[in-house]
C-alpha cells in the first residue's frame, strides 16, 4: 500500500472540479432542503406550529458522512441492487461493482481506476432516465434495502441536533437523489452529493465537478456554510473515514464514528472524540473500516460473499 501514499488526505488539496463539484452540491442542497421545508408545512394541520420550535444557536448545524456513519454499507450499492432488481442493468455489472465497493472497504483506500469505471458504470445506467423516475424508485429502495441499516446511535446524534434547533446535513459522494431521499425520511434537513447532469429533467450522462468525495466534500460544507451563514467553528461533523479528515478539520467539532484504521489513529492524536456502533469484534479488526458495509455487499452478490468467507 505504500505505493498509494499519495491518496492521504494530508497530501491533497482542492483542485478546480473538486470546488465546482462542491458549489454545485451545496446549490442542491439547498434547493433540496427548500423543497422538504415546503413539504412539511404543506403536511403539518393548518393553524398550528410545526412541532419542532427553533432554539439553539442559530450559527452551528452538522454535517454527516453517510455510508458507515450513518448507514452500513454503502448506499451506491443498495441503490444498484434496487435498479438491478427492476432490470436496469445486467448481473455482471452488479457484480464488477460489488468487488470495487469490497475493495475498498477491505484495502481502505479507493483505487482511480476502479472509481472511475465504478463511475462511469453508474452514469451510463441513469444516462437518458428522467430525475423524478430515479427518485421515485429511490423511495422504494430505502424501504427495501436502507431503513434497516441506520445506525441507531448516529441517527440519535442527528436526531439531538435537530432537537437543539440546529440544520442537519448528509454530506456523501453518492448521487445528491439518493442523499436526498435518505436525509427526507430520517427528518433531516437536506443532503449534499455528487451532482448528475441533466438537462430539462433527464441525465446526461455527466457529472458536474467531480464526485463528493475528500476534499471536495469539505469544499461543499465550505460553500454551504457560506451561504447559510454558519460559523464553522462552531459546527459540528461525524463520518467514519480517514477520506474525509478534510471536511472533520473544518469544524469546531469534529467526531470520527466507526472509524477505519487511520481515521482513528489521527483522532486519538487530536483529541477528537470517537463514537463506535459496531459490535466489539468488527470494531476490532484492523484493515477492515467497514465490515459491515462488506457484510452488506456479501448478502447481494456472489463475489462478495466469498470475499466474506474467506475472511472467516
Amino acid at each position: 500500500m505504500a505505493a498509494l501514499g499519495w491518496l492521504t488526505p494530508r497530501r491533497r488539496s482542492a483542485t478546480a472540479r473538486s470546488v465546482l463539484a462542491g458549489e454545485a452540491s451545496a446549490e442542491a442542497a439547498r434547493k433540496s432542503s427548500q423543497e422538504l421545508e415546503e413539504l412539511a408545512q404543506e403536511a403539518a394541520p393548518k393553524g398550528t406550529e410545526p412541532d419542532f420550535p427553533v432554539v439553539g444557536d442559530h450559527k452551528a448545524a452538522a454535517f454527516f458522512d453517510l455510508d458507515n456513519t450513518v448507514m452500513q454499507g454503502a448506499a451506491l450499492f443498495h441503490f444498484g441492487r434496487g435498479l438491478y432488481k427492476r432490470k436496469f442493468f445486467e448481473s455482471r455489472d452488479l457484480y464488477r461493482f460489488a468487488w470495487q465497493q469490497a475493495w475498498f472497504r477491505l484495502a481502505g483506500v479507493e483505487d482511480p481506476e476502479h472509481m472511475q469505471d465504478a463511475r462511469d458504470s453508474a452514469l451510463s445506467i441513469v444516462k437518458g432516465h428522467r430525475v423524478s423516475e430515479l427518485m421515485s424508485i429511490g423511495e422504494e429502495i430505502y424501504d427495501e434495502y436502507m431503513a434497516e441499516r441506520i445506525w441507531p446511535g448516529t441517527r440519535a446524534l442527528a436526531e439531538a441536533h435537530l432537537d437543539a434547533g440546529q440544520k442537519v446535513w448528509l454530506v456523501t459522494a453518492a448521487p445528491v437523489e439518493i442523499a436526498t431521499v435518505i436525509a427526507r425520511r430520517l427528518g433531516l434537513t437536506g443532503a449534499l452529493g455528487t451532482v448528475a447532469e441533466s438537462v430539462d429533467g433527464v441525465y446526461t450522462g455527466k457529472l458536474v465537478g467531480e464526485p463528493l468525495h475528500g476534499p471536495a466534500k469539505a469544499e461543499a460544507v465550505r460553500a454551504l456554510a457560506a451561504a447559510e451563514g454558519l460559523d464553522l467553528g462552531r459546527c459540528a461533523a461525524y463520518s467514519d473515514s480517514h477520506n474525509d479528515i478534510p471536511m472533520l478539520s473544518l469544524v469546531g467539532h469534529p467526531y470520527a464514528i466507526n472509524p477505519d484504521a487511520k481515521l482513528r489513529k489521527h483522532a486519538r492524536t487530536l483529541d477528537w472524540r470517537l463514537r463506535d456502533y459496531r459490535t466489539g469484534r468488527k470494531a476490532a479488526k484492523v484493515g477492515i473500516p467497514a465490515a459491515a458495509g462488506v457484510g452488506a455487499v456479501a448478502g447481494g452478490t456472489a463475489a462478495a460473499i466469498a470475499l466474506h468467507r474467506r475472511r472467516r
